[in-house]
């Protein structure tokens, strides 16, 4: 006991020196970058999140982690000298997962653009007759159809249509099916956060409130070097996942999706997938929510950087879930819980919080369905089952160390579960295709009984 406790004080300490040495490094990063006011100083000092990885403590797992891709790489072309007798400098990978780029980026074009004007000029156009208009509920029903027929068409059924018709590999799949949800989500936030004011005849507040909510400080200059760094970091794991699916994932399952179901076989591809499941994990976190979004909040001079908030310190996964994606939490907060709460008028609250997960988790899935090319819904039966136990057993209540223990556990498991199942089905949709599937076919798991 008394060692445990010896222990917990050291933790602590180094703890609070990791705190203190951040903050410090905080507050002199905006006061040299930044000369602004103490008011804006704080918003800065807030929404700043890359200061962490000032910290020697923190820089170092940073250095090991590049260090462990040196070695990918290394091993990499050692293995292929071996087997071809020369350097293998081909990423055919990558240049496949992102195949047909300039069709993606046209749809992403006419996606984005749309978004820009229609939304704002359907309700501009409806803003401007409502006040005065004799049929409000006309006006307001009309306006509301043609914003479904867009999002229902240029949103919805576009990009799914151009990804399926034209069999886009799985990268560029991402690329689309993630930005027409995000297009949805702004639209509709666009929609849900001005309505209200157009129709308590705040006119003058319409456009610009929700815009100066988005934005609520903006830094004096863009710092070119540091978007540059941001995206060269993203390239960066761009190449780190390549040898990691090269070296730890394809030889691996490309053989085990040739053998019939086995427990055992399926026990150890599980726990095989650990370690590439999570290296997977930390590069998306560090791509996307890191790099790709500062990187565009500088460009775009926003102050505001909370995308993400210290989620690995989680100790349930209640408190996981809201700061692992701050962006995407919010919006499902705003305008999927409370908006459910209105409805009913506060008296369904676990229904609230339902619904939230059965959007989340059917979202996901359909992301991954259509990138796939085939439905197996193991994320929508991990979120909904174990994501829905874990978020009311491992509640805000437990605070102890070994509660971030069991949610660091769980989370290795699930990425694990996920990479091994879904890898598996990717190989036996190759090796076992069925020419005329019946929607029966379609549903049912591909590797369940496959046997080349």
């Amino acid at each position: 006991a008394d060692l445990m406790r010896q222990f917990d004080t050291q933790v602590n300490e180094f703890m609070d020196s990791l705190i203190e040495e951040s903050a410090s490094l905080g507050s002199s990063h905006v006061s040299t970058v930044f000369p602004l006011s103490e008011k804006e100083k704080m918003l800065i000092k807030l929404c700043f999140c890359s200061d962490l990885f000032e910290v020697n403590h923190i820089r170092t797992i940073y250095h090991m982690f590049i260090a462990l891709l040196i070695l990918f790489i290394f091993s990499t072309l050692v293995v292929d000298f071996i087997d071809e007798g020369r350097l293998v400098l081909e990423f055919d990978l990558l240049v496949y997962a992102f195949g047909q780029f300039p069709l993606v980026v046209v749809t992403w074009m006419c996606m984005f653009l749309s978004t820009l004007v229609v939304p704002y000029v359907l309700l501009s156009v409806w803003a401007n007759v409502y006040p005065t208009s004799n049929h409000q509920g006309l006006w307001t029903v009309l306006a509301g159809s043609l914003l479904l027929l867009y999002q229902g068409l240029c949103l919805g059924f576009l990009p799914t249509y151009v990804v399926l018709k034209n069999g886009l590999p799985p990268a560029s799949c991402f690329i689309l099916i993630l930005e027409q949800v995000r297009l949805i989500m702004k639209a509709h936030s666009f929609i849900r956060e001005n309505v209200p004011r157009v129709r308590s005849l705040e006119r003058s507040k319409t456009i610009l409130i929700p815009l100066m909510l988005l934005c609520p400080c903006r830094n004096p200059c863009i710092r070119w070097g540091y978007v540059a760094i941001q995206f060269s970091q993203v390239l960066g794991c761009l190449f780190y996942a390549y040898y990691i699916f090269v070296r730890l994932c394809i030889p691996q399952f490309r053989s085990i999706s040739m053998q019939l179901f086995d427990l055992r076989a399926m026990v150890l591809c599980v726990f095989n997938s650990i370690l590439p499941g999570v290296l997977v994990l930390f590069l998306a976190f560090f791509a996307f929510l890191h790099c790709w979004l500062n990187a565009f909040a500088e460009m775009l001079r926003f102050g505001d950087r909370m995308f993400y908030k210290d989620w690995w310190n989680s100790t349930s996964f209640a408190n996981y879930y809201r700061t692992w994606n701050v962006v995407v939490h919010d919006w499902l907060y705003y305008y999927v819980y409370r908006d459910f709460l209105w409805m009913t008028q506060k008296r369904f609250r676990a229904a609230a919080m339902l619904v939230v997960f059965t959007v989340s988790a059917v979202v996901h899935e359909y992301v991954l369905a259509i990138c796939f090319g085939f439905f197996y819904p193991v994320l929508f039966c991990l979120f909904m089952c174990f994501g829905m136990v874990f978020n009311f057993v491992l509640n805000d209540r437990r605070k102890g160390p070994i509660w971030n223990v069991i949610m660091w556990t769980a989370l290795f498991l699930g990425q694990g579960v996920l990479i091994c199942l879904y890898s598996q089905e990717w190989y036996a949709q190759r090796f076992c295709p069925i020419q005329e599937p019946s929607f029966i076919d379609l549903l049912k798991p591909r590797s369940w009984t496959c046997s080349p």
